[in-house]
């Protein structure tokens, strides 16, 4: 993603920082392209991005340095550290076992800094917090750039919302193909089958594949399980994938035979809290006055007490990112940033139903990312 990186750089230029530390796994690929798999398989995984306005050195496991150089990491700033094999063709040594390789994470970096020549304010993010007395150690002077980092991917480039067009798209398609399959004696797993197997066809890693029914249907964040449709029950769909190395995070209800009327109110009313929220959104609108909106507009239409924690949130290289649509989120709203606004509804013992979709703010209002039908799905038994 050579856009992000320099939307970066150009950003570090005017900040208060002469170079950056980044160490979570978000910001290394925001800031080189590079999406390591081990980052997502191990949590003791570590890497680190040290970054100023015309440098860019990074220190990796030698596990990563093959696939960090097809990303666009040269093999001269990457400076591996640990154990790992490699075989070549003609018995050369392969890039990825270079000269100067580190035993440890600590010593890799040390030499990252000194080949940066690294001095004045360094920013730091959350994954390089612990760095800071190496930092301070070579005369600079480290500073928390968490929320700095935050803000500057909050306004999304052209490039980043097409990535978070497509992904979007792939999973209300995902869902549209497991809504086709259903009906009574269909298990939960199969539909979520189809959805991921839509996603992954189209180009998207599935990331989640919440499908739930029946009373299971209130249970929020639940794996779908053997549970067969019957007549009358909810199915609950909040699915997601990644494109290239964007977010998705999209929920639709559906019902197995004609609604009652208690089923059709309810959705009624948490459609009408998120139509609400489209209605409204520009930039200029903060995330709180959003909230407030959404729970206003459902209650308006008959669901009382409606409760809930947040009504969306921004999406990007994160599920979640920063502003949430929630009380005491006073961030006001700019054109290019992306959100998912929602409105579940969960009563245990009852069932849930949700809708939820993805945005970009623009000058006037919002684009709709997602484009599939948002009415409450009717499956026939």
């Amino acid at each position: 993603m050579i856009e992000t990186a320099a939307k970066l750089r150009a950003a570090l230029d005017e900040s208060a920082y002469d170079w950056l530390a980044l160490g979570s796994k978000t910001h290394i690929g925001y800031s080189t392209g590079y999406r390591s798999v081990a980052g997502d398989l191990f949590e003791s995984h570590r890497m680190l991005v040290l970054m100023s306005g015309d440098q860019t050195f990074v220190v990796g496991g030698a596990s990563d340095g093959a696939a960090a150089f097809e990303a666009g990491i040269s093999a001269e700033t990457y400076i591996p550290f640990g154990t790992f094999y490699f075989e070549s063709v003609g018995g050369e040594a392969p890039e990825s076992q270079l000269t100067g390789r580190h035993e440890s994470f600590q010593e890799a970096v040390t030499d990252a800094m000194s080949r940066a020549n690294i001095a004045g304010r360094v920013g730091f993010d959350a994954g390089a917090s612990d760095l800071a007395p190496a930092i301070s150690s070579v005369g600079a002077e480290p500073l928390d750039a968490t929320d700095w980092m935050y803000d500057r991917r909050a306004v999304k480039l052209p490039e980043e919302v097409e990535r978070l067009r497509v992904a979007a798209r792939l999973a209300e398609q995902g869902i549209d193909a497991a809504i086709e399959t259903a009906g009574a004696g269909i298990s939960e797993l199969e539909l979520a089958k189809a959805v991921a197997t839509t996603m992954a066809a189209g180009g998207g890693f599935p990331r989640f594949t919440v499908v739930t029914s029946g009373p299971r249907s209130a249970f929020s964040d639940a794996r779908p399980t053997n549970r067969v449709l019957r007549q009358g029950d909810l199915v609950r769909f909040d699915v997601g994938c990644t494109f290239e190395g964007y977010w998705s995070d999209i929920g639709r209800t559906a019902v197995v035979g004609e609604p009652n009327h208690l089923v059709a109110s309810r959705y009624a009313a948490i459609l009408a809290g998120e139509e609400a929220q489209l209605q409204t959104v520009r930039p200029g609108i903060s995330a709180e006055h959003l909230f407030d909106v959404a729970v206003s507009a459902v209650e308006d239409s008959g669901l009382i007490p409606y409760r809930r924690q947040h009504c969306g949130h921004a999406i990007g290289t994160e599920v979640y990112e920063r502003p949430v649509v929630a009380p005491a989120w006073p961030t006001v709203l700019e054109s290019g940033m992306v959100f998912c606004f929602e409105t579940p509804y969960y009563e245990i013992g009852w069932g849930g139903m949700m809708v939820e979709d993805a945005l970009v703010v623009t000058a006037d209002g919002a684009d709709m990312l997602t484009v599939s039908d948002r009415s409450l799905r009717v499956i026939e038994p």
